[in-house]
């Protein structure tokens, strides 16, 4: 994985009217955090977001895919690519990444429940 930083600084740009982003660089990616919560990657200069049944139909009506660490042959994350007209489109960038962060805090919340048991 990788990404180069003209990329980056362009997400991170047009993720501006999403409110606080924050990126940390991970395993030759990218992680993008809203106030401390994970909700997207960059990895080879591709954005990916998280996602969950609520939102993943977006993504495949696209014809959009799930990141795959190491190859088409690897195990699947629960991060769909975002289409390019998304991504250029920051009204909608920004729509599909509060669902994005919607899922990434509803797992951290059924996280949190798990441990209370």
């Amino acid at each position: 994985m990788s990404f180069s930083e003209e990329y980056l600084d362009y997400v991170l740009d047009q993720l501006k009217s999403a409110g606080p982003v924050t990126a940390r660089k991970m395993f030759g990616g990218v992680g993008l955090y809203w106030k401390g919560v994970f909700f997207a990657l960059i990895a080879e200069d591709t954005l990916y977001f998280k996602v969950d049944d609520s939102n993943r139909s977006d993504y495949e009506a696209r014809g959009m895919g799930p990141f795959k660490p190491f190859g088409e042959k690897s195990h699947v994350m629960q991060y769909y690519e975002v289409p390019v007209e998304v991504l250029e489109d920051r009204e909608m960038l920004q729509e599909w990444a509060y669902k994005a962060l919607s899922v990434a805090l509803r797992k951290l919340e059924r996280n949190k429940k798990k441990r209370k048991k």
